[in-house]
């Protein structure tokens, strides 16, 4: 059976306000991350709620979500206390340090969960002209990470 976690974003209905006078309605409806597990090409159903206005989705595929009209809240949606309370103290300090957002969490929790040694988590992500440096956690056993960067070359040539 294949399976791994995917990080992906879900869009909303709701549009951020730094976006509300843009002429392209599309590209101004507000996007969030959601962490989703896969098996056998079918991803696992859950619940997301939106980190703007707080509606409520069903997460149905990768990048595919169903409003819940009427719901603004279930306390059935796992959050950042709820992954925290499964894991060791000392991967719990390493995402509190970087403020990490629950879909990280999640992800650090399924590759725990799986005992996918060796999978990373992104922790931070930066910009600087040509070049993205990425911080990561990989986690090599239960007990067990490491935290690293890689410079990566954002343009070709030059």
């Amino acid at each position: 059976m294949a399976s791994f976690g995917q990080k992906h974003l879900i869009r909303c209905r709701c549009v951020l306000p730094q976006f509300k006078n843009s002429s392209d309605p599309e590209n101004k409806r507000h996007r969030f991350v959601v962490f989703s597990e896969v098996n056998d090409d079918v991803v696992k159903q859950k619940y997301a709620q939106c980190n703007n206005c707080g509606s409520i989705h069903k997460i149905t595929d990768i990048c595919t979500s169903e409003i819940m009209p009427g719901k603004e809240a279930m306390s059935s949606i796992v959050t950042v206390e709820d992954v925290k309370a499964g894991m060791n103290p000392n991967l719990v300090s390493v995402l509190e340090r970087h403020k990490c957002d629950l879909p990280t969490w999640e992800h650090a929790q399924y590759i725990l969960e799986n005992k996918r040694w060796g999978d990373f988590v992104i922790l931070a992500n930066d910009v600087d002209e040509d070049n993205r440096t990425v911080k990561y956690i990989r986690i090599l056993g239960e007990n067990l990470y490491k935290v690293d960067s890689h410079i990566r070359r954002e343009t070709i040539g030059g």
